[in-house]
């Protein structure tokens, strides 16, 4: 979202986050639960926050790094590849746990809303949300764990970019003003994670920064930008409640949708483009692609983007994100 849809760094912003976010919140969190009885956290809990249905954005920006790379090399270190995997999910599971927590601190998140159990855990399970946040913060500390590994063997520039991701982990939900409320969350939750997740990959496995990789990214931030922007739209009235200046909320549904339609033709023509250009020998594979993929994007052109339509609109891009990541992945490595 994310972005929306980083290495480390998180050591220290985890502990900003940690004493910023009791001090901020913890006069709301007193007052908004101060009767509930709440429930025993367990697993289930951490898995619904974690939010794992949203994980394929992180998986197919990974891959997509992991297959540039081979271009560049003919090889891919599996140790390697692996552990960048594992940060960048724990990084996306960190943010979908936070989005959660401030998002019920806030209010934005109440029982009035149409809400299935897994879509928001501390509204539907009464949990303590204090255990959202300590979730979170370890996430975030798990990440930065896995990355003391990928410092020392690729260097600094990882670290810069990590602090980049990690900044955007953070101030996507916290805050009085977070990333989340503002016109431009798809925008960088596309960029943080489809465009600077393949280009730390790319950097790891070859020891080459090369900007050209952001070029080949487009698809991922487009693909990885619809599904903030799938979101929002279908919580346009919420937003509009709590008073979130989403990019949604401030065009409308309609105007939304015909700008995701748009997105959605841009999406499927820049990955015919990057291939029939770079990748001319795999073009072949390009039909079939359409073939696949058309289904689910006519699903999701016909949506409302509704409230009521939103699971099944969120499960929709995300099989969109993963069929088209992986018709490219083939074009780079055939």
């Amino acid at each position: 979202m994310l972005l929306e849809r980083s290495f480390t760094g998180a050591i220290r912003l985890s502990g900003v986050c940690d004493d910023a976010a009791i001090a901020y919140h913890g006069a709301q969190i007193m007052e908004t639960t101060p009767t509930t009885s709440h429930q025993p956290f367990k697993l289930r809990h951490a898995l619904q926050l974690a939010a794992p249905q949203t994980w394929p954005a992180s998986v197919m920006s990974v891959l997509i790094g992991c297959c540039l790379a081979r271009t560049m090399t003919g090889q891919t270190p599996i140790l390697m590849a692996c552990t960048l995997l594992a940060i960048c999910i724990l990084m996306q599971a960190s943010v979908n746990t936070f989005n959660d927590y401030f998002d019920f601190i806030k209010g934005t998140d109440t029982e009035s809303d149409m809400l299935e159990t897994d879509d928001s855990t501390l509204v539907n399970d009464r949990i303590d949300p204090r255990f959202a946040l300590i979730l979170g913060c370890g996430l975030l500390v798990g990440a930065f764990a896995l990355g003391i590994w990928v410092i020392v063997r690729c260097g600094l520039i990882p670290l810069w970019i990590a602090l980049i991701g990690a900044a955007a982990v953070v101030l996507y939900s916290a805050g009085k003003t977070p990333i989340s409320a503002l016109p431009l969350g798809e925008v960088i939750s596309g960029v943080v994670m489809g465009g600077l997740i393949p280009l730390a990959c790319v950097y790891c496995l070859t020891g080459v920064l090369d900007l050209s990789v952001l070029a080949f990214a487009i698809p991922l931030i487009i693909g990885i930008g619809l599904i903030m922007m799938t979101n929002n739209t279908c919580d346009i009235e919420k937003d509009v409640r709590v008073d979130r200046r989403t990019l949604p909320a401030i065009i409308g549904r309609e105007r939304a949708r015909s700008a995701y339609h748009i997105a959605l033709m841009l999406w499927m023509a820049s990955i015919c483009i990057i291939c029939a250009i770079s990748f001319t020998h795999a073009a072949w594979v390009l039909p079939f692609m359409l073939l696949t993929c058309a289904p689910l994007a006519k699903v999701l052109w016909k949506n409302p983007l509704k409230p009521e339509s939103r699971i099944a609109a969120m499960g929709g891009i995300a099989s969109l994100n993963v069929a088209l990541g992986a018709f490219y992945a083939l074009c780079m490595v055939l």
